[in-house]
């Protein structure tokens, strides 16, 4: 059966930040993934490297979270800024227990996102942090006037504040940001958000600390009690093969695992359904966005490399997690406003995984590389099922149609057929990621063993074309009318 597309019957903007990158200090996703240094052998623009910050911005990366996750909680913003050389030494107690010399702070991160062109999204301390300390930092962000934090930015070298779009208020606090009760919580974010001030006429975007997985009840308290202080409140959601406490390998895994992976990703959509029907009961008007700003698939620590690094492969299987999430996410996209996947290099399902100078790009990457053309661009209504084990998106903008869909199914091709109303097909260009193996991935001996490629298996006809999607693939088409 035809899957019609009601052209004409546009649904809610797709938000270009559901596509945003999470970077914490977590194994070697900042240090050897961002910072290299500047005396390093490696192309760099004053220590972040050259490679994945043309990388990133190849993909439109909208906007990076920053520095945690658990980091966030325990990191002192004072501790980087200044010379660095004069930064003090701490040891990383979350994540593997390593001493971290502060090089990569505040100013580096505002230079990686000018680099990239994305926004900023920092993450406050709140579970070892004082409100002082939270609101000088953002006035050492934003105050362009004369203040003791704005001299003290001007004389680390910048002159100018930077533009800060969202501030996290905490993170994970019901977990390792500080085993709070909801209640509890709730009455610190009141406080806290009171003094992450508007320094400009850009007002910051404020995010609760919301729940983890399935905690309903956290999810009633805060927006009872803090709902109307709130900009924003977070969701943390990871796609896994087994049960938590059994990650499950990320390649060599039997079918069945191809699946469960999968349909904890798809799980996704209940969270925020029901989620959202909670928000609904004290935001009927849906001013407060429900942030993801954690998700992705949580898979065993390549062997052979540190635990608490969490340094996994990227397969073609991750590739359909990232597909079947960011289209749950654009069905919810008057709710959803903004997510993260963690972690953008080197730890969980990242973009990007780096090698000393080398660097390559995963399936997931490549996902997000066909779906950019979603960013900003209006969710358009369909009215029929897809075949089984595939999914879709249909969006426009500025006259293109984008159709992406996905076939997880890892024996038979699909054809979907999409019957457009008020919309005449004329010029088509297609591109499609698909791998030969479940666990088809991209290494630093083979780095294009899973890459896009064009895509000219469809027909059309009139108002209607039919893609014919190999097992295993994610294919986006733009149509110009």
């Amino acid at each position: 059966m035809a899957i019609s597309v009601l052209s004409n019957k546009n649904g809610p903007l797709i938000s270009k930040y559901i596509y945003g990158q999470f970077a914490e200090h977590l194994g070697r996703c900042i240090y050897e993934g961002v910072w290299v240094g500047e005396d390093s052998d490696i192309p760099n623009d004053k220590g972040i490297r050259l490679d994945v910050a043309e990388a990133l911005k190849a993909i439109n990366v909208p906007v990076i979270r920053w520095p945690g996750g658990c980091f966030a909680d325990e990191y002192h913003w004072k501790d980087g800024v200044g010379p660095r050389e004069d930064r003090k030494t701490i040891v990383n107690t979350h994540w593997g227990g390593v001493v971290e010399n502060n090089h990569f702070g505040t100013h580096e991160y505002f230079h990686l996102l000018e680099l990239v062109g994305a926004d900023a999204y920092v993450n406050g301390n709140v579970g070892s942090g004082t409100v002082q300390e939270m609101q000088e930092w953002v006035e050492y962000i934003t105050f362009d006037g004369q203040s003791p934090m704005a001299n003290w930015r001007k004389e680390n070298g910048s002159d100018k504040g930077w533009d800060m779009k969202f501030f996290g208020v905490g993170n994970e606090s019901w977990g390792c940001g500080g085993n709070m009760r909801p209640e509890y919580y709730a009455d610190l974010y009141r406080r806290y958000q009171t003094y992450v001030r508007n320094y400009t006429d850009k007002p910051v975007y404020k995010i609760a600390c919301g729940p983890n997985i399935d905690d309903y009840n956290w999810m009633e308290q805060v927006m009872k009690i803090a709902g109307p202080f709130m900009d924003g409140i977070s969701l943390h959601h990871y796609a896994l093969a087994d049960v938590w406490e059994n990650k499950r390998p990320a390649t060599g895994f039997p079918e069945e695992e191809w699946f469960s992976l999968l349909d904890s990703a798809k799980k996704m959509d209940e969270l925020i359904t029901k989620h959202s029907t909670i928000m609904d009961k004290y935001d009927p008007e849906k001013r407060v966005g429900l942030i993801v700003d954690e998700w992705g698939s949580w898979l065993a620590v390549e062997p052979g490399t540190n635990s608490g690094f969490l340094y996994q492969q990227n397969t073609i299987r991750d590739a359909m997690v990232a597909s079947l999430t960011l289209n749950i996410f654009h069905r919810h996209a008057d709710r959803v406003r903004m997510a993260n996947i963690a972690q953008m290099i080197n730890v969980l399902q990242a973009m990007l995984l780096t090698e000393g100078e080398k660097m390559i790009k995963t399936p997931t990457y490549h996902v997000f590389d066909l779906y950019k053309y979603h960013q900003d661009a209006e969710l358009i209504d369909t009215y029929g099922e897809p075949e089984e084990h595939t999914d879709f998106t249909v969006s426009k903008k500025d006259g293109t149609m984008a159709i992406s869909a996905v076939n997880y199914d890892v024996n038979e091709s699909k054809v979907l057929t999409f019957e457009l109303s008020d919309f005449n097909i004329s010029i088509v260009k297609g591109r499609i990621l698909t791998g030969k193996e479940m666990d088809s991935h991209n290494s630093f001996e083979s780095p294009e063993e899973v890459k896009v490629i064009e895509f000219n298996n469809y027909t059309t006809e009139n108002n209607k074309i039919s893609l014919t999607l190999p097992p295993m693939s994610v294919a986006t088409v733009l149509l110009e009318g």
